[in-house]
């Protein structure tokens, strides 16, 4: 296919307002890099973050996003694991260094030198993107573009915050029951794991969508679960539900937060940590954890609940997530953009 010179892009100029519609060049892949013309692009909780102003460290101006599938329409030199034509998805990690501490202890999500999609490198909130191709993954065919989206980062920081859990524990409470949540509920009940869901008071339609996926509970956030859990993931930004949780878990539990950002938690009393109760929080994924989730993922097989808007509506769906009104994944399309 031809390349165009420009594409059309959603670019957040400045932090806390809205993105901006514009038409910029498309980008050149270095040796390392490949062209993507974009098909698809989820709207993570993270992007919200950005825009709003809670992670304060972006490249500006930035085209956001990290949940990206797309088809490979060049490669650099370097390139010997994509071809031309192949569908490929691109994850939050975009850069690590490969030397460094972290690095050489197989912890690269940790990196001092880490790049990010959509954050600190331009992301997928266009119509081309460029990844480096070391830290790009192949889409099952069984997946179409819109529904794989949501694998590239509520699916990759879900299946890592599930990972911290100890296998031989089964009854585990997930708080928010968003993107990532919905995911990795499917992949732990194919895993005979049962699944307490945690929502919003009075958020019946999502506890009635968890118990549709399989979850053997559902309630509010506020109250406790009928008996006690091994282990709960914590999806939602809020810091209360840290000590919520805890109170949940029953002896040498484990409480993990999934989330890049998340408000304050407040103070609580020791004896609900005692007893070598658990916290610990999770910093971006591994392509380990990519790998394994792209193997598993078609084998449950997860199926992603998405709602989809057009590249140009890209603020409106940023609001719907902020508002709390999404079930499941929100998704931007390419099909009816226009260069």
């Amino acid at each position: 296919m031809q390349i165009p010179e420009k594409m059309l892009a959603m670019v957040l100029e400045e932090q806390e307002k809205p993105l901006i519609v514009k038409k910029v060049p498309v980008p050149e892949p270095n040796p390392e890099q490949i062209l993507i013309r974009v098909n698809a692009c989820g709207v993570c909780r993270t992007d919200l973050h950005i825009v709003d102003g809670e992670l304060s460290e972006p490249k500006l101006p930035l085209i956001p996003g990290h949940e990206i599938v797309g088809k490979v329409v060049k490669v650099g030199d370097n390139v010997k694991n994509f071809s031309v034509g192949e569908r490929v998805g691109v994850p939050w990690l975009g850069y690590t260094d490969g030397d460094c501490r972290f690095c050489l202890r197989d912890q690269e999500n940790l990196c001092d030198n880490a790049l990010f999609t959509g954050y600190t490198i331009d992301g997928g909130y266009a119509e081309y993107t460029i990844a480096d191709h070391r830290y790009c993954f192949k889409i099952h065919d069984s997946y179409e573009d819109v529904e794989a989206a949501p694998l590239l980062c509520a699916g990759l920081i879900g299946y890592r915050s599930y990972r911290m859990v100890k296998k031989d524990m089964n009854r585990i409470g997930i708080y928010g029951f968003g993107a990532a949540a919905h995911i990795i509920a499917q992949i732990a009940i194919y895993e005979d794991k049962q699944i307490y869901a945690f929502t919003r008071p009075d958020d019946t339609k999502a506890q009635e969508f968890a118990c549709s996926l399989g979850a053997v509970w559902a309630g509010s956030s506020t109250e406790p679960p009928p008996e006690k859990l091994d282990a709960a993931i914590i999806f939602a930004p809020v810091g209360s539900l840290v000590p919520a949780a805890l109170k949940a878990i029953d002896k040498g539990g484990s409480v993990v937060c999934g989330g890049i950002h998340m408000s304050d938690i407040p103070s609580f009393p020791y004896n609900i940590l005692w007893e070598e109760r658990v916290i610990r929080s999770v910093t971006n994924l591994t392509r380990q954890d990519g790998d394994g989730l792209m193997e598993i993922a078609p084998k449950v097989p997860v199926k992603t609940e998405v709602q989809t808007f057009p590249l140009k509506q890209a603020n409106e769906a940023l609001d719907y997530l902020r508002q709390g009104k999404v079930e499941g994944a929100v998704v931007l399309t390419m099909a009816d953009s226009s260069s």
